[in-house]
């Protein structure tokens, strides 16, 4: 399955030249139970939730659910680990408050009272690093030493969530580990074949087109008064006639009525069946693109069913995907034009059908391109197989049957002929009016009623076929949406996957930036790296997650002695591709004023303004639009995703450069950390 059958996404966005992203293309929330908690949950729960949320990088909420179980009696050295990781994680020494600070003071005093083990150990290594940072000139060999010999688990996550944490010398000794490990975990898993389905969206489930309700109430209301009708008029004549000539009489009688016997039981197979819909009817299908199947109203049309409505291009946007899939699932030897051609009808009967059967508000096409691939892939198959025009050639009638009908009917009028024709020969005059009578009432009554009763039956077949039609085109759709729905579930990448392969990205965007300057850890002050949505994107999430995006724009701020060196690229995120590239240096003192721009209706915007040069705007992240669950707090649900992102430790760098420009990185640099060694 390739990255094409995810479909292409198209509708109304969010574009504005002032801002370096243009908006939304499509967005998809999982149902996932992984971040949920319920009130009632017990602490060891939240402790598991708040791990998941730190290895999926929403180091703010895991911060929360690991304190809330330390809180009520869950505690630990695994605990006080994960505990201080959040606490660290996506954060350098300016993030943390004067509690925060002390918090984490109070649980390195605590380390030596711990019963050894291996938690016990990455606790102290931890520490031990935070005060080889705060600490001018202190030998870190050691420290590196115990690092290294930590097992993979934690020796990996100190490295990741202490990334902001580790600069200068110290980091210099790990970057090359760091980049080592990143390439190795970059394309791993399968991604490139994979990342497109986190964003494809949730199908919606099978439906097919339902029988009619039967119309056969009136015919069956009129068929007992003919019928009775035409045995009276039936046996009138049949009297006359025995009345006038009983031996001829006896004979015709009996002829009669194997006649009628045999014309209805061969009639009803002829008459008596529904045609096949569709083609097998002979029914025409306006073409896709004729300009009065978009304007022409329908039965159920309304003032909000035009062309230009919202049901107009949903009836417009399914057509295209028909066009599209039919001509990507062809038959062997045809060209795309060909098969469309070839299947111009059955393409615009199907396309009327399906947004027919999902026309309603707020539902995207995209969540139905599953069937109308099925659709596709089902056209190619049946006409392989020789039966796609041709798919009720069960009901055609045969031309025996058809020809037994005539010739009973033929027998039928002869035999009814002769009996009049007995029934006044030397007979009254009184009688020759009776028979008259008898044989007109017997043709009315009896054609009326054999309409009728032909009817009930027509009706009867109809309703019997589209019945079991529909449950066997709504088994074979959900067959179909079953395969697709788990097609999607395992292939899509999990979130501590998607984190991993983010991380990775940034890793390599920022050696990338290193090696370009030519500069190395010892150099930086520090640095920051915001992460945004980039133009055209599609963007997912999991419930209680925060948004991830298709495309990104990765910021890099990088703070040295002499300024400040900022580089910007966009990425494709399914293959790490990067394009436009922008870099912009200037001192400390030319970024003059930065400005954060909440706006619920369209989401954050940062603004940057240099002494020499006008502002600049970038989205940081779009508004929530729609894809919130009751549960779930667009509050929330915002700062999860500006934390993830890592905008809010970039607004409280930028905005404190802006105010006090470098004096105050160096107010918050390491050393308000100290002192971390852990005694005993």
């Amino acid at each position: 399955m390739s990255r094409d059958d995810s479909a292409a996404y198209s509708s109304d966005s969010y574009n504005s030249a002032a801002y370096s992203t243009v908006g939304i293309q499509a967005e998809t929330v999982h149902d996932s139970h992984v971040y949920i908690v319920h009130p009632d949950a017990s602490p060891q729960e939240k402790y598991r939730v708040g791990v998941r949320l730190l290895e999926d990088g929403v180091p703010s909420r895991a911060r929360e659910m690991i304190t809330d179980a330390i809180a009520h009696g869950h505690d630990g050295t695994e605990v006080r680990f994960h505990w201080v990781l959040a606490m660290l994680s996506a954060r350098t020494h300016h993030d943390l408050s004067d509690e925060e600070v002390q918090r984490l003071r109070y649980t390195a005093g605590r380390v030596r009272d711990y019963a050894e083990d291996e938690w016990t150990e990455a606790l102290r290594v931890t520490f031990d690093l935070l005060a080889a940072l705060s600490t001018a000139g202190s030998e870190t060999g050691p420290v590196l030493k115990q690092l290294q010999d930590l097992p993979h688990r934690q020796h990996d996550a100190i490295l990741r969530h202490l990334d902001l944490m580790l600069t200068g010398g110290l980091k210099d000794y790990l970057w090359a580990e760091t980049l080592e490990r990143a390439k190795a975990e970059r394309f791993a898993n399968d991604r490139g074949q994979r990342v497109w389905t986190y964003f494809a969206p949730t199908p919606i489930g099978a439906r097919a087109v339902s029988p009619r309700p039967s119309t056969a109430a009136a015919a069956k209301a009129a068929f007992p008064l003919r019928a009775i009708l035409f045995v009276v008029s039936s046996a009138l004549l049949w009297a006359l006639a025995l009345i006038t000539d009983p031996a001829q009489a006896i004979v015709e009688l009996p002829v009669a009525l194997g006649a009628g016997l045999t014309a209805a039981r061969f009639g009803v197979r002829w008459w008596g069946r529904w045609p096949g819909p569709g083609l097998a009817a002979g029914a025409r299908v306006p073409h896709p693109r004729d300009p009065a199947c978009d304007s022409a109203p329908g039965p159920d049309s309304g003032p909000d069913s035009g062309p230009d409505s919202a049901e107009g291009r949903f009836t417009k946007r399914v057509r295209h995907s028909f066009d599209h899939y039919f001509s990507r699932r062809r038959p062997h030897g045809f060209t795309s034009d060909a098969w469309l051609a070839h299947t111009d009808q059955i393409r615009s009967g199907l396309a009327a059908e399906i947004a027919d059967l999902y026309r309603e508000s707020r539902i995207g096409v995209e969540r139905v391109e599953w069937l109308i691939r099925y659709l596709a892939e089902d056209a190619r198959n049946r006409y392989n197989s020789g039966t796609l025009f041709d798919q009720h050639h069960q009901d055609r009638t045969p031309g025996r049957t058809k020809a037994l009908t005539v010739a009973a009917l033929a027998v039928l009028g002869t035999a009814a002929l002769a009996a009049f024709a007995t029934a006044v020969t030397d007979a009254a005059q009184q009688q020759v009016l009776w028979a008259f009578l008898a044989v007109l009432g017997a043709a009315w009554s009896g054609h009326a009623a054999a309409s009728r009763w032909l009817e009930v039956r027509r009706e009867e077949h109809r309703l019997d076929r589209e019945n079991r039609e529909y449950l066997e085109q709504l088994a074979a759709r959900q067959s179909a949406y079953q395969r697709w729905q788990s097609f999607l579930d395992d292939k899509r990448p999990s979130e501590q996957e998607m984190e991993t392969w983010l991380a990775c990205d940034k890793t390599s965007f920022v050696d990338e930036a290193l090696q370009h300057h030519r500069l190395t850890w010892r150099d930086l002050i520090t640095h920051t790296i915001l992460v945004a949505p980039a133009p055209s994107y599609k963007r997912g999430r999991v419930r209680g997650g925060p948004w991830r995006y298709s495309h990104y724009v990765f910021r890099l701020f990088l703070f040295t002695q002499d300024g400040i060196r900022e580089i910007s690229s966009e990425f494709d995120f399914s293959d790490a591709t990067r394009r436009n590239e922008q870099r912009n240096n200037y001192r400390f003192d030319a970024l003059t004023s930065v400005q954060v721009t909440e706006n619920a209706d369209v989401g954050y915007d940062l603004e940057l303004l240099l002494a020499n040069g006008p502002a600049r705007k970038i989205r940081v992240k779009d508004a929530e639009a729609r894809q919130l669950a009751p549960t779930e707090n667009p509050k929330e649900i915002s700062e999860i995703s500006l934390s993830a992102a890592g905008s809010t430790h970039t607004f409280r760098l930028l905005e404190g450069i802006a105010a006090d420009g470098k004096s105050w990185i160096e107010r918050h640099g390491p050393d308000s950390l100290a002192p971390f060694q852990i005694a005993g």
